[in-house]
């Protein structure tokens, strides 16, 4: 099987849709030996922020020495950034062997295995292949029936923001969505949780008192911000005046009280998702892993992650951010009017795309008001709302709006407009974007 051959396979059309449900994954995993029982794992879930926890949590538990598998989704750019040991990409090669492996199982299975449950599979082999001492897992839909809930309890369950969001398939208020999620708490694990709405926290907390589980809140008043910038953030961590779960974290396992950190992510709301992975690493150590406090500062100083308020360029200043649905749209509008200089008066030019099953007006009634013009795209998906519909849309609410047929008319006739350039939208732009920049802007200008 060549490399493409192997892409082909993952993405077959007939095995592309979402359906939810851990029967094919448990069968297939057995029938492949249970890989994932040698492994042990943080899971993570949630709607908006679990790439950029699972990234920070990847980050310091590599800095201190471990062998760290980071499972996240979707890919920017390359579908090997789905499946990374310590950094690094699974090679090409490996997943050519273990796609092989993987296929002669499931096209013998009557109910074949969805993308996701392959994706998932393929990289719980190569996690355990290479023995990896933990892995950081991130949810791909829900939490309960997905695909990666067919571990053990992990070490960790932890959970970032909750939104409305997918309630086709979550149910259609926060807290039927807290209930999904918390599928993935199991007996025997510590939960953290993102400080989220009161109805969501109760979720939790009812679930982590059934399955007697200790359950920790990543507090943000924990968090003194002293500098914010474009490059990042710097803040100093303090130790909670009170603890706020059952069963008390040693304070040998703290963060030490005072700690200053420099996170080169923007927006306040990666502030709230480093506070998470924080208090992650805080019960890790309580649960016996060595985390030294210099792995943890270096940690959260080298993390990056792509599409996430990503400054693509500083003259002229383009930023990219892969946000999809109101909740993303609301922290991007902040971030923008906080850090773009002159955004709030003059405005700033949106080159934008989204999927038609999105909350398209939840999501521009935050950004309009910054906008001086719209620039639409469609995304690359069968689920894409076309260009022309998008800026037809935008033109009804009274904003200046042009559909581009491809990326590079699209950020050309962005830039040309002399302000700012935010893109946004979709994590299925954000490649194309990425790489098209690259050509379109004379290398002197780029500072990534």
């Amino acid at each position: 099987m060549t490399y493409p051959e192997a892409l082909d396979y993952i993405n077959a059309v007939r095995f592309s849709a979402w359906n939810l449900g851990l029967s094919r994954i448990t069968v297939l995993m057995e029938r492949l030996g249970n890989p994932q029982k040698q492994l042990k794992f943080v899971h993570v879930g949630g709607s908006n922020g679990k790439g950029s926890t699972c990234a920070m949590t990847e980050r310091m538990l590599r800095e201190a020495g471990y062998k760290t598998g980071l499972f996240p989704s979707p890919f920017i750019e390359d579908f090997r950034e789905r499946i990374q040991v310590c950094g690094g990409m699974i090679p090409e090669d490996a997943l050519c062997r273990i796609t092989e492996r993987v296929r002669a199982v499931a096209d013998d299975m009557e109910d074949h295995p969805t993308h996701f449950e392959l994706v998932t599979a393929i990289g719980l082999i190569y996690f355990a292949e290479v023995s990896c001492d933990i892995v950081v897992l991130e949810v791909g839909l829900g939490g309960e029936f997905d695909a990666t809930n067919v571990i053990d309890p992990p070490e960790v369950a932890a959970f970032v923001h909750l939104g409305l969001e997918h309630t086709e398939y979550l149910g259609n208020t926060l807290t039927e969505i807290a209930k999904t999620k918390s599928g993935i708490i199991k007996q025997g694990s510590d939960v953290v949780s993102y400080e989220n709405d009161t109805e969501v926290m109760r979720v939790f907390d009812e679930v982590c008192k059934e399955k007697q589980v200790p359950l920790h809140i990543a507090r943000f008043s924990r968090l003194e911000l002293t500098e914010a910038t474009l490059s990042g953030q710097c803040f100093v961590l303090r130790v909670p005046a009170e603890e706020d779960s059952e069963d008390r974290i040693p304070s040998d396992c703290r963060v030490k009280d005072g700690t200053e950190f420099t996170l080169p992510l923007a927006g306040e709301y990666q502030l709230h998702n480093c506070v998470t992975a924080l208090s992650i690493i805080e019960v890790l150590r309580k649960r016996g892993f060595d985390i030294p406090e210099d792995a943890v500062i270096r940690g959260i100083a080298e993390v990056s992650w792509p599409a996430r308020f990503e400054v693509l360029s500083k003259e002229p200043l383009f930023i990219l951010d892969g946000g999809h649905n109101p909740q993303c749209a609301e922290a991007l509008a902040a971030s923008v009017a906080q850090l773009v200089p002159g955004a709030e008066t003059e405005g700033v030019t949106f080159l934008t795309g989204v999927l038609r099953d999105k909350d398209v007006p939840g999501i521009f009634d935050h950004l309009i008001p910054l906008a001086k013009e719209f620039f639409c795209l469609t995304p690359d998906s069968k689920r894409a709302l076309p260009a022309e519909e998008l800026a037809e849309y935008l033109s009804s609410r009274g904003c200046k709006a042009t559909a581009c047929k491809k990326a590079e008319d699209g950020i050309r006739q962005s830039l040309a407009k002399g302000l700012p350039v935010v893109a946004f939208g979709s994590l299925y732009l954000a490649g194309v974007i990425r790489r098209t920049l690259r050509r379109v802007l004379p290398e002197e200008t780029k500072d990534a």
